[in-house]
């Protein structure tokens, strides 16, 4: 069985686990507290050296980080990932979107709203990655005005990547009213088949 490590509140880990989930592979999951530090001890550091989760150990004791690398592996050869070669490039184009545009303005905002004291000093990085953050939700909201979902008009990893933390940008102080076809997609999303919520305990196996 495969091994998921990973931190229930991270939507990294979310998109993992809800991939899994619908795909109906049974997984055995091991929670680390990243802010207690668990992902930075030699145990695993020895798996991970970059120290972060989620992280995925396959049967064969091989490892696989990166939550979108992981979306990739898991989706390769199902529905969730076209084989037609352009559509496969434009779900790596949101990915990457997501990775370089969207999450460090989006998640990072819910981080330290949840995570950090009113008086800590990483307060002081909302307003401006707030802003970048509304900047990529307009992006998405443009998309999504001629689209139902990021790619051939059906529901792949480039939606779930985008989902998870897109979901939850209110915890961030990112308010998602202003776009109603981004809302509307989020509507059709978490409607899929077999959905999870992010702080859903996984099933233990």
């Amino acid at each position: 069985m495969i091994t998921l490590y990973d931190y229930l509140d991270s939507g990294n880990g979310y998109k993992a686990r809800l991939l899994l989930a619908q795909l109906r592979i049974p997984y055995r999951y091991v929670e680390l507290d990243i802010m207690r530090g668990e992902t930075r001890t030699p145990e695993f550091l020895a798996k991970n050296p970059d120290g972060r989760i989620p992280l995925l150990e396959l049967e064969d004791g091989r490892l696989l980080a990166q939550s979108d690398a992981i979306l990739w592996y898991l989706a390769d050869g199902t529905e969730f990932l076209p084989t037609e070669r352009y559509e496969r490039a434009l779900v790596l184009q949101w990915m990457f979107f997501e990775q370089y545009s969207h999450e460090p303005y989006v998640a990072t905002p819910r981080f330290i709203m949840r995570h950090f004291a009113a008086d800590s000093p990483r307060r002081a990085e909302l307003p401006k990655r707030q802003a970048q953050g509304r900047d990529a939700l307009a992006v998405m909201e443009r998309h999504l005005a001629d689209h139902s979902y990021f790619v051939a008009e059906r529901y792949t990893i480039a939606d779930i990547a985008l989902y998870a933390y897109t979901h939850v940008a209110g915890d961030g102080g990112i308010e998602l009213a202003p776009y109603p076809h981004l809302r509307a997609w989020l509507a059709r999303v978490a409607a899929q088949p077999l959905h999870v919520g992010l702080l859903d305990q996984p099933p233990k196996h």
